[in-house]
């Protein structure tokens, strides 16, 4: 259906991209597996889940969608700020990463408040 810019969509598969290249990195230094799973997983899960909602069918699903992303941001960051913190990865390098989680975060959200307030709008 193309709810979302292409744009957008690249910007989050380029997010999932360098997390991954963040996993690839703390394997090559035989981190825990465990953890580079969940940093693997919660971090393409992001754009899986924006390319999802893209394709959604209606607006709740859309919503939903977005608000897996969400969560998935949120994790992505808990888990870039325990690597930093270990200097398993120095600080300064996660750092845009951390920020880019973030700002997609602010995204997401507003899209959610966004369509929730125009789908409210339409039932009145």
């Amino acid at each position: 259906m193309g709810r979302l810019r292409a744009e957008f969509l690249e910007r989050v598969e380029s997010f999932s991209d360098r997390v991954l290249r963040m996993a690839e990195a703390l394997e090559r230094q035989k981190r825990s597996h465990r953890l580079i799973d969940q940093i693997a997983a919660s971090g393409t899960s992001v754009g899986a889940n924006a390319f999802e909602a893209d394709e959604a069918l209606s607006r709740p699903d859309f919503c939903k969608s977005i608000g897996i992303a969400l969560k998935e941001l949120a994790e992505t960051r808990f888990w870039i700020r325990i690597v930093a913190r270990r200097k398993w990865i120095a600080p300064k390098r996660l750092e845009p990463l951390e920020a880019e989680c973030i700002e997609l975060k602010r995204i997401l959200g507003a899209m959610v408040v966004r369509t929730r307030r125009n789908t409210e709008h339409r039932t009145i």
